[in-house]
């Protein structure tokens, strides 16, 4: 038998029990580089269910459109909660611990009222505290997760992008440092912004860049017709992250 006719006899099996091999080889690599979304979302301000519900809602779609893998959801009741600047600060040191730093993603929700000092927590009747942009950015650095996406949803919330938006890390702010947002009624599941960006147009766009387009959008044809100076949505930086993240169908 001449080695072109062995070749040609064995061919088909070796190829077979090549691709054999290859699939599972495939298959664990991809499980290897495989990005893992983390969810973190926490209403702060317990005075208005708006921000439990916010907080809530938001989470769930934002898992249900990326593949979240853990969600945790904290917010604060009249009465009480666990919503608080220390407890944000444990939540984040906790879930990173449990990602791939270089790889996965960390999805941080925070709702609650706003001010040019950072965003108010109130907790039942413990005094009230702030959680100022300084301090979000040294959370987010100890986490030491490279890719991060930080969506805000308060009044003047463009005061966290200077300290928090690069390449790795996208803001996304329902307004910007200079103007309030509106929708914080009580009884209502969502503010004008969450609404707009989470409930409407998250469940629809493929990335988060068109989502906010659609959002902002939205919002300001709302404010406009109530009468409300617009609010004027931001969206910086994640240059590095934002490609990575694309909504499933």
């Amino acid at each position: 038998m001449t080695f072109g006719s062995l070749v040609s006899r064995l061919g088909i099996p070796i190829i077979a029990l090549s691709l054999t091999f290859a699939q599972p080889f495939a298959a664990a690599h991809a499980a290897e580089n495989a990005r893992k979304v983390t969810v973190v979302s926490f209403g702060l301000y317990g005075d208005q269910g708006v921000f439990r519900s916010e907080a809530t809602g938001a989470a769930q779609i934002v898992a249900s459109r990326f593949g979240g893998g853990p969600v945790v959801v904290r917010f604060n009741t009249k009465t009480g909660g666990s919503a608080t600047v220390e407890t944000l600060a444990a939540t984040l040191q906790a879930e990173a611990k449990k990602m791939n730093g270089e790889n996965d993603i960390l999805f941080v929700i925070l709702t609650s009222h706003g001010s040019p000092d950072g965003l108010a927590v109130t907790v039942g009747r413990r005094p009230a505290e702030t959680l100022k942009p300084s301090k979000l950015a040294e959370m987010l650095e100890r986490t030491g997760v490279r890719y991060k996406v930080v969506i805000i949803s308060a009044c003047y919330s463009g005061v966290f992008i200077p300290p928090l938006a690069n390449a790795n890390t996208l803001v996304i702010t329902a307004a910007d440092a200079s103007h309030p947002s509106f929708g914080c009624q009580d009884k209502a599941k969502w503010t004008y912004f969450g609404d707009a960006f989470f409930n409407v147009a998250l469940r629809q766009a493929t990335t988060l860049k068109d989502a906010f387009v659609v959002a902002r959008s939205l919002v300001l044809k709302r404010e406009l017709r109530q009468g409300f100076d617009p609010s004027h949505p931001q969206m910086t930086g994640g240059a590095n992250v934002e490609p990575l993240l694309v909504a499933r169908p």
